[in-house]
């Protein structure tokens, strides 16, 4: 009686083990299939950059540009200096950012190679979602891949947690990194750059 009883207990146990195995393959398999659910906060949407980006990982150096180091915070703006007037003055800051910031997205090589899309103000999300700006479906993209923003007027592009990674010249991004113009960005197969 004492041996059937315990026979039964491991069963059950077996069983149960089984089921978690398959429950967690299931959800790998989702989250592969359809990404992970990408976190909105409102104060980081609202300024259009995250306020803590994420813990750098040992690896290359992000690029970031002299006014970002010397803000007193994330979210406060540049200090803006002041411009000469009359009619030898320079362009205005906002002018001269215009100037200087990429106005589209050109891909370079993939399934989309000639394809170029206008930049705007607004974040574009990149990835295989029908709700992205810039749709790539092919198989080392995740669902949510990577977004790109402007912050300072300055490109960043930022990886969304993706199984295959964002490379920005052929350096893995871990953290929100500048975009200078026309260096090459790589996202599953598909290479792209940012163009005036």
């Amino acid at each position: 009686m004492s041996g059937e009883l315990t026979l039964l207990i491991l069963r059950i146990l077996f069983l149960l083990i089984l089921w978690l195995f398959l429950f967690g393959i299931v959800f790998a398999l989702r989250s592969d299939l359809f990404g992970q659910r990408v976190r909105k906060l409102q104060a980081d949407a609202a300024a259009g950059f995250p306020a803590t980006p994420p813990a750098a990982a040992p690896g290359p150096t992000p690029i970031v540009p002299p006014r970002l180091a010397t803000a007193a915070s994330p979210m406060q703006p540049a200090p803006v200096s002041s411009m000469p007037s009359g009619a030898n003055a320079s362009p205005s800051g906002q002018a001269m950012a215009t100037i200087l910031t990429a106005s589209r997205l050109v891909i370079t090589s993939g399934p989309r190679q000639g394809t170029e899309l206008s930049l705007g103000r607004e974040p574009l999300t990149i990835g295989r979602s029908a709700e992205s700006g810039l749709v790539i479906r092919d198989d080392y993209t995740s669902t949510h891949h990577a977004r790109l923003l402007l912050w300072n007027d300055e490109w960043m592009i930022q990886d969304l947690d993706s199984t295959n990674g964002t490379f920005l010249n052929g350096r893995r991004v871990t953290v929100p990194t500048q975009i200078p113009l026309d260096t090459p960005i790589k996202i599953g197969t598909t290479t792209f750059e940012l163009k005036r």
